[in-house]
């Protein structure tokens, strides 16, 4: 399996965010702008929104016109526990978990699953590294 970190030097390579939102004084807004920025194709899940930065945002993994490459995490980790579980149901077995969006919970469920997994990295300082 290919390492997450790898995924990231593939121009066409695609990342679903969870948690992205509108508020630009949170992570979630400020990771999914900073990968737009470097170009990476991205699709926005959160429930609670319809578009986030003028992209067209879906509420669940269920609903991407297409399976990402990579699941990004930016929530807190009872959302993560939920959200990996649809994970495992669509077959989207890379995931990036950002900082204080894992739990002992959540580490012990992706173990025992086996996800190819990325935690206490941030992506925007990966991917920094990666262009």
């Amino acid at each position: 399996m290919k390492e997450i970190e790898e995924l990231l030097k593939d121009p066409d390579v695609t990342i679903a965010i969870v948690g992205a939102n509108n508020n630009p004084s949170k992570f979630g807004n400020v990771i999914y702008r900073d990968l737009k920025r470097k170009g990476y194709k991205l699709f926005p899940v959160n429930p609670s929104s319809d578009e986030i930065d003028g992209d067209k945002a879906f509420a669940n993994l269920a609903q991407l016109p297409q399976k990402p490459a990579i699941v990004n995490f930016v929530t807190p980790p009872a959302v993560t526990l939920k959200v990996l579980e649809e994970c495992l149901k669509l077959g989207l077995t890379n995931v990036w978990l950002q900082p204080g969006s894992e739990s002992p919970a959540v580490m012990t469920f992706i173990q025992e699953k086996k996800f190819n997994y990325l935690a206490n990295a941030c992506i925007m300082v990966e991917s920094r590294m990666k262009l």
